[in-house]
């Protein structure tokens, strides 16, 4: 199958997200909850990021992240509230990633421009029906540039996951069948999909059989036409949800900011930080970790 359509949308995702990215896999993080008594990576993780919602419980935290068993869910979430509450793990998550950020990417002024038009970008993105955007959108911005940015590609990121969630749910995807689908269309293994989502053997062959029942999945486990259609347009009315943003900020800026900020990216992607096989389905190939294939670097 081929890969979706490199739209305005999807590439500013690409560009962004490894920055917002640190936070889950920077060591930081986890050291920052480990010292607060969490427990284990994964309570670090649906913590720190389901924070910006306050005390919730698992079944909405498991609702609005949606790719994650439940069970995993409720094996962090309320746990997490009884060693720190959620004002406590937001505060403890930046200056994880003020940490993090200054150890990666040791010139941290350089990024006043970048963090100016990141959060012009943001406080464009669409918040209405996406709880965890405008959670996150409801939160103070900081001063250093550093974390704008960061808390920037934050609200960009969960602004389109959120509307990512709506495309699934329009298409009938069940949590388990987006995380299947996504992968029999050549995006993350099933091996990192079960490691990381939890979901177990039979309930990834109960998965398979709904799609077969619809006509998206084959007997061998690949997409049929109609299975590639229906992923084709989640991904696509994704992006279509997400460029509301861009278009609010114009061809002018949007480029002036990926131009900024695809070098930070590139530098954070080839340092092997994110590991290429990863659930979010964010690979950069070989060839674009060199300023070279930099398209901003390239005769137009």
């Amino acid at each position: 199958m081929s890969q979706p359509v490199e739209t305005t949308a999807r590439r500013m995702w690409r560009v962004l997200e490894p920055f917002h990215a640190i936070t889950y896999f920077a060591p930081q993080t986890r050291q920052a909850t480990d010292a607060l008594g969490l427990k284990g990576g994964w309570m670090s993780y649906f913590a720190c990021r389901a924070a910006p919602l306050g005390p919730v419980g698992p079944e909405l935290v498991a609702s609005i992240f949606y790719s994650f068993h439940p069970s995993m869910v409720a094996r962090a979430i309320p746990a997490a509230w009884e060693f720190a509450t959620p004002a406590q793990l937001v505060e403890t998550r930046l200056e994880a990633i003020d940490t993090a950020v200054r150890r990666q990417l040791p010139e941290v002024d350089a990024l006043t421009r970048a963090a100016e038009l990141a959060r012009q970008a943001a406080e464009l993105a669409p918040v209405d029906g996406r709880a965890l955007a405008a959670a996150n959108a409801a939160l103070d911005w900081p001063d250093e540039p550093h974390l704008a940015l960061w808390h920037a590609t934050t609200v960009l990121r969960e602004s389109r996951g959120d509307g990512h969630v709506a495309a699934l749910v329009t298409a009938g995807l069940t949590p388990a069948q987006a995380c299947l689908t996504i992968s029999a269309a050549g995006g993350p293994s099933k091996e990192v999909f079960q490691l990381n989502r939890r979901w177990s053997d039979d309930e990834w062959a109960e998965a398979a059989e709904g799609l077969r029942e619809r006509g998206l999945l084959d007997t061998a486990g690949e997409l049929t036409p109609a299975g590639i259609v229906v992923r084709q347009e989640v991904e696509a009315t994704t992006d279509r949800l997400a460029d509301q943003t861009w278009r609010a900020l114009g061809p002018e800026l949007t480029g002036e900011l990926e131009r900024l900020v695809r070098p930070i990216s590139r530098q954070i992607m080839a340092s092997g930080l994110v590991p290429d096989d990863n659930p979010m389905a964010m690979r950069w190939d070989p060839s674009e970790l060199t300023d070279s294939s930099d398209p901003a670097n390239r005769p137009s």
